[in-house]
């Protein structure tokens, strides 16, 4: 998010080459077999015997037969790396006695580098699983915090279909700054995205007491403006506890007071299709529909929760229509302020134009892979986004359509000379339809 609402995106250095070969041989399922991992780091030192015993005495590898210890650290548990070692060590022997160089002075400096290294194997791959342990409970512990903080959105809202997806800044956490939350409130579904200041996990205290508000204000009941100034009042509450509670001597007295704030779109999607919007200095929502993308831009821009002060005319609450299988995009700046090798931001209403009629689910998994290919590893801030689509109008079974059926008039009666008429006389019952989504 941009530090006091213009903050410059900086790349981040993309790593390439080894660690890239490493990150895709891991990934692979017939490598994540321990017994195949044995078997390839146990061949290295076997072939090396191999060529070594063809080539004679004037080619000499076997300092290289410790290269299967240490690849095996990267890859293996250290009783893995003890068998590659166990193999390694005869086949050193061997192929130094092929050479006719057992009965120099180097063998035995030779010998105990490979001892040395293939222990230092053993240790750094003892290292590696345990830290990987540890980064394992680690994000245990996030999943759970986000799931407590962001709890799982319904796949459908009365009439919408809903989905979402949150990429962490932060590569080790599974939740940051960024915040969202969909509820019914009488025949309304709300939903709320916002970007808190500042990224990962120092900001969950902030996003907890938003969410709460929203949450709390939602089954209340309260009208979206409402919800607003309640959530503004429990953010400032939220601060200055914080602010009290912070030491002095580490971050100046009222300095979190005045920094603080928390940019949202809120908004109420009626189910006949009618849109109220509270635009807290976020980017605009986008309305996809029939190859087209509209910015619900604010009529008079707000200030963020936690600068309310500085809005002296109000809080205005802008309306809008969604029609009939048009969905509604809620997104957060990371995604429109990540960057491409050239520096360029994402133009977001440009690449989404090509799924306006996809599904909430397949929309944001476009996104998602489309926002990979174009930042690579430069994605510096946390993602949110939220997609509701209003479900199409069915056609009838008969092919009539439910305008049609409703301005058909019903056929007059027939006067009759006999006395009240039978059920046959009756016109024909037209059906009832619901008015069109």
């Amino acid at each position: 998010m941009r530090n006091a609402l213009s903050r410059a995106g900086v790349p981040a250095l993309e790593v390439v080459g080894v660690r890239t070969v490493v990150d895709r041989l891991a990934a692979s399922d017939i490598w994540r077999r321990p017994a195949v991992r044995v078997l390839a780091f146990c061949l290295l030192p076997l072939l090396l015997l191999l060529v070594d015993a063809v080539t004679g005495p004037k080619v000499r590898l076997s300092p290289l037969m410790v290269a299967g210890p240490a690849f095996a650290a990267i890859f293996c548990v250290p009783r893995c790396v003890l068998a590659v070692l166990a193999v390694t060590l005869p086949c050193s022997v061997a192929a130094s006695a092929v050479n006719q160089h057992l009965d120099t002075v180097n063998f035995p400096v030779q010998f105990g580098s490979t001892v040395l290294i293939g222990a230092a194997s053993v240790a750094a791959s003892a290292i590696r699983v345990r830290g990987e342990r540890r980064l394992a409970a680690s994000r245990w512990v996030a999943e759970v915090t986000q799931r407590v903080l962001l709890h799982p959105l319904p796949r459908r809202s009365g009439p919408f279909d809903v989905a979402s997806l949150y990429l962490a800044a932060d590569e080790e956490a599974a939740v940051g700054g960024d915040l969202y939350g969909v509820a019914r409130c009488g025949r309304n579904t709300r939903v709320l995205v916002g970007d808190v200041q500042g990224k990962g996990l120092a900001s969950l205290e902030m996003v907890s007491c938003v969410l709460n508000s929203f949450r709390r204000s939602t089954r209340h009941g309260l009208p979206l403006d409402e919800m607003v100034g309640e959530i503004e009042a429990a953010f400032r509450e939220e601060v200055q506890e914080q602010t009290a509670a912070t030491d002095p001597g580490v971050r100046p007295a009222g300095q979190l007071a005045t920094e603080s704030f928390v940019t949202g779109v809120a908004a109420d999607l009626s189910d006949d299709g009618r849109i109220r919007l509270v635009n807290l200095g976020h980017p605009a929502p986008l309305l996809l529909h029939g190859g087209t993308v509209t910015a619900l831009e604010p009529t008079v821009p707000a200030p963020p929760v936690g600068l309310a002060d500085l809005n002296a005319d109000g809080l205005v609450v802008d309306t809008a229509d969604i029609p009939p299988g048009a969905t509604l995009l809620l997104y957060t700046d990371g995604v429109t302020e990540a960057r491409d090798t050239s520096g360029a931001f994402y133009p977001l209403a440009e690449r989404v134009r090509r799924w306006t009629d996809t599904e909430p689910e397949a929309l944001l998994a476009a996104l998602h892979a489309d926002l990979r290919r174009y930042a690579g590893a430069r994605i510096v801030d946390d993602i949110a986004m939220v997609a509701l689509r209003r479900s199409p109008v069915r056609a009838p079974a008969d092919g009539v359509s439910a305008d049609d059926r409703r301005a058909r008039p019903a056929p007059p009666e027939s006067p009759r000379a006999d006395e009240g008429p039978t059920p046959f006389d009756a016109p024909a019952p037209v059906p009832r339809t619901h008015p069109a989504e």
